[in-house]
């Protein structure tokens, strides 16, 4: 990584890092939510980038993982709040709201959904490979949509956040900077992932398959871990925009959230490490935005991101960096 880059990047947390106290400061505190959202939804797209961006996975179902995630929290709050049994067999587990028991098992259940599907869908490529990532997704929507007892359709709304050991989930502050700390890491680790042989492992199956052959890996096995990593932290994604919102519903699971997630990889940069998250963070601001001056803003939005994708072949990212690439 170029000097340049690293420098930027510096610069670009310590920014994130004084903005509760610059919104605060300027009287604008209302956008830190927005801001906490463009983290949240920078997670999503980031750990979609793992297996689109350098997998070569175009997958139209990542909104399922979110959702998994999200519900299980919803469902989990829903009944401690009701003080009723989650399983009829366990009259004594009454849900919890403790998010050192629900993150993880969010997460580890949208890991094992991941599994399930990855096992099945990684045997295909292509247009099949994206029809049956929609085909999983669209199954969890209709499965959660049915569920009477958690408002189908119209989803739990919730009476406030999850709690953890020595941080105020109730302050917006304190809730912004744990999501950064959580992209960050997440960011980090891919850094670290995509630097080792199974990175190059990764980059190497959605090159030439074959090829990988021939030198005597099996790329299945690759792909089908990372596509586990990318839905845990999809799920942790799904977790932390149910607990902002206070509200989850089968809407995020919807393919139509799935598209939007790929478009801010594709506007961000698929394939950097940190292009997705500016992406999230664009498409969210824009979106804001322009809903202020008109109510037809995709009118808008839509020739925007046309734009990005003609003439910013590596999206907003390699718009500003690639371009210096040599020189660096």
């Amino acid at each position: 990584m170029s000097g340049k880059k690293v420098s930027v990047g510096i610069l670009c947390v310590c920014l994130l890092a004084v903005l509760p106290l610059l919104l605060e400061l300027s009287g604008q505190q209302y956008l830190l939510a927005l801001a906490t959202r463009a983290l949240i939804y920078g997670l999503a797209a980031s750990s979609l980038n793992l297996i689109l961006g350098y997998g070569g996975m175009v997958s139209l179902g990542h909104a399922a993982f979110m959702g998994i995630g999200g519900f299980t929290m919803g469902i989990l709050a829903y009944h401690s709040y009701e003080g009723t049994p989650l399983f009829s067999f366990l009259p004594q587990f009454t849900g919890s709201e403790n998010g050192l028991l629900v993150w993880p098992l969010a997460m580890v259940l949208s890991a094992l959904f991941a599994l399930v599907t990855g096992a099945i869908s990684l045997r295909t490529k292509g247009m099949h490979f994206i029809m049956i990532t929609l085909a999983f997704a669209q199954m969890v929507y209709f499965f959660f949509t049915s569920l009477d007892t958690y408002g189908g359709s119209d989803g739990i709304s919730l009476s406030g956040r999850n709690t953890l050991p020595g941080i105020n989930l109730g302050s917006d502050q304190q809730f912004y900077y744990l999501c950064l700390v959580l992209l960050l890491l997440f960011l980090y680790l891919m850094y670290r992932l995509t630097g080792s042989r199974f990175g190059r492992v990764l980059i190497g199956s959605r090159e030439n398959e074959e090829r990988l052959a021939v030198l005597g890996f099996s790329p299945f096995g690759y792909r089908l871990f990372s596509y586990c990593l990318a839905g845990a932290a999809a799920g942790l994604a799904g977790v932390l925009l149910v607990n902002q919102g206070e509200f989850v519903s089968p809407g995020m699971i919807h393919w139509t959230r799935s598209g939007e997630i790929m478009v801010m990889v594709l506007l961000g940069g698929m394939g950097s490490l940190v292009g997705p998250a500016l992406g999230a963070a664009v498409l969210l601001f824009l979106e804001e935005y322009l809903a202020i001056y008109t109510e037809h803003w995709m009118v808008i939005l839509g020739p925007f991101l046309i734009l990005v994708v003609l003439f910013a072949r590596g999206g907003i990212y390699g718009l500003f960096f690639e371009r210096g690439k040599d020189h660096d």
